[in-house]
């Protein structure tokens, strides 16, 4: 869908030069040109020009005489190949009489390296400039190195196909083919003996090479039959393919009327020429047919097209036998456009033609400059080697450069009436497609506009505001064309172009683009602006339009530089420079002035008027797509780059829409455009990343944007291979359905959001509370029950609030029964469902309320409630409601067994009111509400009851249901059961107690060590004076094994009565005081000797025990810090195992990113990624505690082992402690008490010395941490902490768990 358009020209006019070839000095970007002119003698002189560039004028850089050859037509051009070959820095001329002359590019001197006998017909240079193949008079092939030694030398002639001669089994022949009715005959038909050449053919020979110098191809003319008794006097074309060591691989085909031209495209798949129909020796077709025919590297015909020949064809005897002849091919470098140059009677043309869809459109023509009235001639025509569509173009006496681009001829039109037309150019015709209505898969279109005259326009424009569209000509001649579109679907012409205007503008000359401006609907009020060229300046000339007709004379304008662009901004004239200045016509100054630059040139640019983001006006802000593939943003001195990989791009719904070179849509909101310029003036950067929140939808590979259509939604992409595909991105919907639920359409809205899958929750979010004032209009507006339905349904599995969601399924809900309650009772059921959790007794309810006044409906609405909701549920429900008709219905229509449910309904309806609502209840496992009703039907029940109550574990509910009535002390007393047999005795004891249950209470307080209550209860019930006495050593000896022993110690005085058993129950817990204390008091001395000496000793020992324990630890974790730590400092990346110098050396390497290690590599333990994946939430929670357990050889071992040392601090200051409870006794008693209380001492001191050197060695800070001690470095601490904030230095206090067991669960049953 895009066009070829004429973006750059140039002429260099050479005085008195007979130019005839060009070559390009890519190096230097340098042109030259040799011109050459017979003398009297027979001899060729040559001049050979520097064109240069733009900014030095053309001179003649050497000249150089030779000997004209005779062996060729008249008039034929004596250089046969002028090239510059840059590995020696020379000009390679080969010439006619086959002198090989080299001229020096620094010297200018001239040096025939060679001549070929007799002549040289033709010759090639390979595309990397290494070598040479010459054809010479003699029909031999020689291939030369670029030091032109011969290669191989061989007749041109050859009679064999080649090195690949295929395998003929004659299958695909035309002997095994089907042919209908012609029958076997047309079998046995001989081919086509009568085989030659076209009347137009030069005989000359001709070479092309593959783009990529692997092979290269010759066209040659057969010999000229030597004797009359040949049995055809005609000569055929042949093209033999060769390689780079000169040695034959293919043959073509025999083709009748093949023609001399001949030229291999770049990209390698196709070699192509010309082949004329209708006459003796040529094609079977119509007489005067002409196509250009593609061969394949293996010599067979692949494909063709028509030459128009009706557009070429003048006086006949003229140029050839049909009044033109085909003179030359050519492909860009890019192997995109074929040029084809044409002689005719009118004077020469190049015509460009390039391939979509399998179809080849003609899109551009050059016309030959006249000269003095005589038809103008090209001497050369070639394609620039590395701008791929930069094409120059020799006359005798000018050489003209001219540089094209590819543009997409797009209506700029905007809502309601954007029509999304394009225009593509293809010779006479304009085809014409509207994508808002229909996508006409090119190369069809839904309407074709048939220009009048026989010459290609360059260029076409829409009208933004209008339906028409203005088509120009490069000889200033313009038509303005009525469209007619029709912007909705049904029957009739899509379009229905019409001319209604055409003039040619006065005083212009070259134009090249055209631009269309109308100032009301129908485009009568228009003004046409053309740009062109005139002696080095660009113009534009404009010209008003009213009522179709003009209004007054045209007025021109000069442009500040040449090579200009006209681009669409505003009202006013605005032009693009070549080095991206963008100038705007100011209609005070009458010029124009700078208003912004791009960077590089934009071939396609665009203005557009944007919210300002400093202030509450509007800019303009430009936007263009430059070759490199940059999108650039300016606006005055501000510059940002949207992306760097561009490949096109329009604007649309307010979005600045483009494609990647990642295969990606991305869509750019213009009113960000002003930020991205502040923050990118603010930071002073050139380019930025891509937004991440810029939209971003995934295309096909290569897809281009042909254009976007607001009104439709729609984007409309075109593929490399021409095919397009319309598609709706999301944001472009979304932009329309925002404006119409702005503007109050929902059902406009509604619909566009059904079509296109979007979530019609966005009718909702979009504006919650616009939507809640207006749903009576959203109902009245979306009418159909099923839509609705769906609307809702969408509601419910939206991501809003359970509260909100529940709050619009009801307003919704009022809303239709308000309307209608019959029609929408379906929706109204829906409403009900969807919510979270749902409301089916309501829906439920509901049915019930219509059975009585609406039976019909109701049936069909019970239906739609078992579509929505399962069966079963709703069986259920119903049965929760205790009404059997509605369970019923429901069953019926559920299509249920009856043999399931009728037994058990009969069954609940024998029973009792509240028992049948108990085992209604218990069915459906609503056991708290079994509870409630079980109740009711009465204390026959109680016992059944309380059984339920332990089953289902009911205690909170039971409690609550039989407080304050007789039964309530049973309820308890269960409750206390339940309480002891999980062992939570001290609830069970206070649940006892209230229940007057006072023996279980006292098993209760036992089993929790509650030793005062229950000797309190003991004393309350009378319990014996030799039960209080065996329940005190039970508790003593419970109490023990807890290490409570001033507890038992107290239990056995009080209550046993037992000294001795005390004294050593103080004695085991270290209480030496108390327990000498309770000796004096009872008056019992001997127990000194007998418990307290020798218990003292075994603490003694004790103690020295554990404080060895502890020196062992920290001697061995010492140990392992500090290797830990050596370890660090000599390896530290092999340490924490961020590098492995052991694989440096290996190749294969898995390309799976690897989560890292929680192990160094000192450890021989599997890795974490080693292991299975799919791990079980209990292995995930086990792997969580493993994490940073300290395991040797793990990266957090130094971190357990520091811990570690902390734990063994407290650990040795609670031994310190009981040291501290023991040594005054120690003191007191024996010598050998005294010998041993002073070694326990010694013991702890040294000790406490070595732990505190290994703290202060383990926490002492490195030389780079540690600070000077300072007034300077104190201030600086002081203000440190000051900054500090208060919740860092004071920890979080941790709140005590509710689970301490402190509270008392009746409590909870009092409120």
């Amino acid at each position: 869908m895009r066009n070829l358009t004429l973006c750059a020209t140039s002429a260099t006019h050479l005085r008195n030069a007979n130019v005839t070839a060009s070559a390009i000095d890519l190096d230097d970007r340098v042109i030259y040109a040799a011109s050459e002119r017979l003398d009297e003698d027979g001899n060729v002189e040559v001049e050979v020009w520097n064109v240069g560039n733009d900014e030095t004028p053309a001179t003649v850089f050497t000249m150089f005489n030779a000997v004209a050859s005779s062996s060729h037509a008249p008039g034929t051009s004596q250089i046969v190949s002028l090239r510059v070959v840059p590995e020696v820095r020379s000009l390679s001329a080969i010439m006619r009489n086959g002198d090989i002359t080299m001229i020096s590019l620094d010297e200018g001197t001239v040096e025939v390296e060679g001549t070929v006998e007799p002549s040289i017909s033709a010759s090639a240079w390979s595309p990397d400039d290494s070598l040479l193949v010459i054809v010479t008079g003699e029909d031999k092939l020689i291939l030369m190195t670029s030091t032109f030694d011969v290669l191989s030398e061989a007749p041109i002639h050859a009679t064999d196909f080649g090195d690949d001669t295929p395998i003929n089994v004659g299958w695909g022949s035309k002997q095994t083919q089907f042919h209908g009715s012609l029958g076997k005959s047309a079998a046995q038909a001989p081919a086509q003996s009568n085989i030659g050449s076209s009347p137009d053919d030069d005989s000359a020979p001709r070479i092309s090479w593959r783009g990529d110098g692997a092979f290269f191809v010759v066209s040659t003319l057969s010999p000229i039959p030597l004797s009359s008794s040949s049995t055809t006097h005609l000569r055929r074309r042949t093209l033999r393919v060769y390689d780079r060591e000169g040695a034959l691989q293919s043959t073509s085909e025999a083709v009748a009327g093949l023609e001399h031209t001949l030229v291999w495209r770049p990209s390698g798949n196709l070699i192509a020429g010309t082949q004329r129909f209708g006459f003796e020796g040529g094609g079977a077709g119509k007489e005067g047919r002409h196509d250009v025919v593609f061969f394949e590297r293996n010599g067979l015909r692949h494909g063709e097209f028509a030459i128009r020949a009706a557009d070429l064809a003048g006086g006949k005897g003229g140029v050839g036998k049909w009044g033109y002849r085909v003179r030359e091919l050519t492909w860009s470098s890019d192997s995109n456009v074929l040029a084809i140059w044409v002689e005719r009677d009118e004077g020469d043309v190049v015509q460009f033609w390039t391939t979509g869809n399998y179809y080849w459109y003609l899109k551009q023509e050059i016309e030959a400059p006249a000269v003095d009235g005589q038809p103008g001639r090209f001497t050369s025509v070639a394609w620039h080697p590395e701008q791929a569509l930069h094409i120059l173009l020799t006359t005798k006496t000018a050489l003209l450069q001219r540089t094209y681009a590819w543009e997409a001829f797009v209506s700029p039109s905007e809502p309601p009436v954007d029509s999304g037309a394009v225009a593509v150019l293809d010779g006479t015709k304009i085809l014409l497609t509207p994508f808002r209505i229909q996508n006409v898969p090119p190369p069809m279109s839904s309407a074709q506009i048939t220009l009048s005259t026989q010459r290609s326009p360059i260029y076409a424009s829409f009208s933004s505001t209008s339906d028409t569209t203005a088509v120009l000509w490069e000889n200033g001649y313009a038509e303005l064309w009525a469209l007619h579109t029709r912007l909705q679907g049904g029957r009739g012409k899509a379009m229905d172009p019409t001319n209604v205007w055409s003039g040619t503008l006065e005083g212009v000359q070259s134009a090249r683009q055209i631009q269309l401006a109308s100032s009301d609907a129908t485009g009568s009020s228009s003004t046409i602006r053309v740009l062109w060229t005139d002696k080095g300046t660009d113009y534009v000339t404009s010209l008003e339009l009213q009522g179709f007709v003009s209004k007054e004379a045209v007025t021109t304008s000069a442009l500040p530089s040449v090579n200009s662009r006209l681009l669409a901004a505003g009202s006013r004239t605005t032009s693009q420079g070549p080095s991206g200045e963008i100038h705007r016509y100011d209609t005070e100054q009458q010029s124009f002035l700078p208003v912004a630059k791009f960077n590089e040139f934009c071939l396609k640019s665009q203005g557009l008027l944007v919210p300002s983001a400093q202030s509450d006006e509007s800019q303009i802000v430009y936007i263009g797509l430059g070759s490199s593939g940059k999108l650039h943003l300016v606006a005055g001195e501000a510059h940002h780059v949207l992306a760097a990989n561009v490949t096109s791009f329009t604007i649309a719904s307010g979005f600045v829409i483009f494609t990647t070179t990642a295969h990606e849509a991305r869509f750019v909101p213009t009113r960000s455009l002003s930020a991205l310029l502040v923050e990118s003036q603010a930071v002073n950067v050139e380019a930025k990343q891509e937004k991440p929140e810029w939209e971003t939808r995934r295309v096909e590979r290569g897809s281009r944007i042909v254009v976007a259509v607001p009104s439709a939604m729609s984007l409309v992409l075109q593929m490399p291979r021409g095919n397009l595909e319309t598609i709706n991105p999301r944001p472009l919907v979304m932009e329309v359905v925002k404006q119409d639920i702005d503007a109050g359409d929902y059902r406009k809205a509604f619909f566009a959001c059904r079509k296109h899958r979007i979530d019609l929750n966005v009718l909702v979010d979009h504006n919650e509370a616009r939507f809640l004032e207006h749903i009576s209009s959203f109902v009245e507006q979306i009418h159909e029950v099923d839509h609705i339905n769906l609307f809702l349904t969408g509601l419910g599995r939206g991501s809003q609030p359970q509260e909100n969601i529940a709050k619009l399924c009801d307003s919704v809900r009022l809303e239709l029964e308000r309307k209608d309650l019959t029609k929408h009772v379906n929706s109204i059921l829906t409403a009900y469902v969807v919510k979270t959790p749902p409301d089916h007794e309501a829906g439920l309810s509901l049915l019930l309320r219509l059975r009585k006044s609406d039976p019909e409906v109701v049936e069909d609405a019970v239906k739609y409630i078992i579509f929505l909701v399962d069966a079963d549920r709703l069986f259920d429900t119903a049965l929760g409601m205790y009404d059997f008709s509605l369970v019923l219905m429901i069953a019926q229509h559920a299509q249920k067994d009856p043999r399931e449910y009728l037994p058990f309904l009969r069954e609940l309806r024998a029973l009792e009111k509240h028992y049948q609502h108990f085992k209604i209840d218990d069915h459906l496992k609503r056991h708290e509400s079994a509870l409630r009703n079980i109740n009711l039907a009465g204390s026959d029940h109680f016992e059944e009851a309380m059984a339920y109550v332990e089953l289902h574990q009911l205690y909170d509910a039971a409690l609550r249901i039989w407080k304050g009535t007789d039964q309530y002390n049973t309820v308890l007393e269960l409750y206390g059961d339940w309480l002891f047999e999980r062992r939570e005795f001290r609830q069970a004891g206070s649940t006892f107690i209230e229940a007057q249950a006072f023996s279980k209470a006292m098993v209760a307080h036992e089993k929790a060590l509650e030793w005062q209550e229950l000797f309190y209860l003991a004393s309350r019930t009378g319990m014996s004076e030799e039960d209080i006495i065996a329940t005190g050593y039970r508790l003593a000896e419970d109490l023990t094994s807890k290490k409570r022993h001033s507890e038992a110690a107290q239990v056995l005085l009080d209550y046993a009565k037992d000294i001795r058993e005390a004294i050593i129950a103080f004695v085991q817990g270290n209480h030496f005081s108390e327990a000498r204390r309770i000796i004096a008091l009872q008056s019992k001395p001997e127990l000194i000797e007998d418990v307290v000496h020798p218990a003292a000793l075994d603490s003694c020992a004790q103690i020295v025990e554990d404080t060895n324990e502890c020196k062992e630890q920290l001697r061995k974790q010492l140990n392992r810090v500090r290797e830990l730590r050596i370890r660090k400092v000599e390896e530290p990346d092999a340490f924490y195992g961020t590098e492995d110098v052991a694989l440096h050396n290996i190749d294969v390497m898995t390309d799976v990113s690897m989560a890292p290690t929680a192990f160094t590599r000192y450890t021989v333990a599997p890795t974490a990624t080693s292991r299975s994946s799919k791990r079980t939430s209990r292995s995930k929670r086990k792997m969580e505690r493993k994490v940073g357990s300290g395991r040797k050889g793990t990266v957090d071992e130094e971190e357990y082992l520091l811990k570690s040392l902390t734990k063994l601090t407290a650990r040795f200051a609670t031994i310190q402690e009981e040291a501290r409870n023991l040594l005054p006794h120690l003191l007191q008693f024996t010598p050998e008490h005294r010998e041993e209380g002073v070694a326990m001492q010694q013991h702890l001191v040294d000790f406490e010395e070595e732990l505190k050197r290994t703290l202060e060695e383990i926490w002492a800070k490195s030389a780079e941490e540690a600070t000077v001690d300072s007034w300077a470095t104190r201030m600086e601490e002081v203000e440190r902490e000051r900054r500090v904030n208060p919740i860092d230095k004071v920890a979080k206090p941790e709140l005590p768990s509710s689970n301490k067991g402190w509270r008392i669960n009746l409590y909870d049953f009092e409120s």
